[in-house]
């Protein structure tokens, strides 16, 4: 068996393609970045080329019989590329896939298809969608396309994750992670008592090895995954920070102002910090996930805390390569514009 992997130089697309060789798949990636060989399984061939470009797209899929579609934009890319990629790529993998015979392609989706949270009860998978800003709109879209290839004869699931983390994992919790590390405060917004449910990324490859192997009438179907263990962002923050040892100190900040500031530089490109992170730092954020459980007993290995703490690990076991590496995506630490200013603030511990 052979499985293409889209996104595959990408933090999620490194671990899908070890967890995929471990199960004994023949591996592909296609990305448009480049890539490590030495991170991957040997054996692991690559293509390099867009999602949106039909001809790489068809070559990537020869003899493909599974695809993992992870490639994404994220959401600090500009608005028109995340809607182009996310939305007209999954398109073309779609509809090549469909003209090659492939069995099946898994869509990797988000829960940011839920949008803020209005309630305490956990996101179920027949909720209506709200999407907030470009990348939770594109992914609603993108999820409209599947469901079109579905009708069409095609085996389309849908995961939508949690956000994930694991060894390898930077992007925003970087930031954090390098806080963190130098003992500053970590200033959370709100009272800190509001559940925030994350989902480590081995536990995400497992159910991807779950719709891509269980009964094809099963899988052809949406799916929330999450971690099953989590608390308080007190708490497993809280876990970690401890863990750490640093001299770290949790500080609550007021909602409403806060989103306000951190609304205004977002706009003027001075923060990394996106709507759909601060719009949903202080509200209880988790789904339901029954269904999956109910379905195929599949159960999350790890914890919010476990999985917080072995990626904290790795950043620090790593830290020296790491630190002069910037970008925009979840493999790269991201630049902090005017947090570094904030972060030095926070390591000023004035006595009481």
């Amino acid at each position: 068996m052979r499985v293409l992997i889209t996104g595959g130089a990408g933090f999620l697309g490194l671990h899908t393609a070890r967890g995929f060789a471990e199960r004994g798949y023949d591996v592909r990636l296609l990305d448009i970045a480049p890539i490590d060989p030495r991170e991957y399984p040997p054996g692991t061939e690559y293509i390099q080329g867009d999602v949106r470009d039909r001809e790489t797209v068809e070559r990537a899929m020869d003899g493909v019989d599974v695809v993992v579609h992870a490639a994404a934009a994220l959401p600090l890319w500009p608005k028109e590329e995340i809607w182009d990629v996310n939305v007209n790529g999954t398109r073309t993998v779609l509809d090549v896939a469909l003209k090659k015979g492939v069995e099946r392609v898994i869509y990797i989706s988000s829960t940011a298809v839920y949008g803020i949270p209005r309630g305490d009860r956990p996101e179920r998978e027949d909720d209506p969608l709200r999407g907030v800003g470009p990348y939770g709109e594109s992914k609603i879209a993108a999820e409209r396309v599947c469901r079109e290839y579905r009708e069409k004869g095609l085996i389309v699931p849908i995961l939508r994750p949690k956000t994930f983390i694991g060894p390898e994992r930077l992007g925003i919790f970087s930031i954090l992670f390098d806080w963190i590390k130098d003992g500053a405060r970590i200033p959370l917004i709100g009272d800190g008592n509001n559940k925030y449910q994350l989902l480590d990324v081995a536990d995400l490859v497992d159910a991807e090895l779950l719709m891509a192997e269980e009964d094809p009438e099963l899988v052809n179907d949406v799916y929330n995954v999450g971690a099953e263990r989590f608390g308080t962002w007190n708490e497993d923050l809280g876990a970690l920070i401890r863990h750490a040892g640093s001299g770290s100190k949790i500080i609550h900040l007021p909602a409403r102002p806060t989103k306000f500031i951190l609304r205004v530089l977002e706009w003027l490109k001075l923060s990394p910090i996106y709507e759909w992170a601060y719009g949903t730092a202080d509200r209880n954020h988790y789904v339901s996930i029954e269904k999956i459980v109910n379905t195929f007993g599949w159960h999350p290995r790890y914890s919010n805390a476990e999985s917080l703490i072995r990626t904290y690990d790795w950043f620090i076991d790593h830290y020296d390569e790491l630190k002069n590496r910037e970008g925009v995506t979840h493999r790269v630490m991201w630049r902090q514009g005017i947090l570094s200013v904030v972060k030095r603030l926070m390591m000023i511990h004035f006595p009481l």
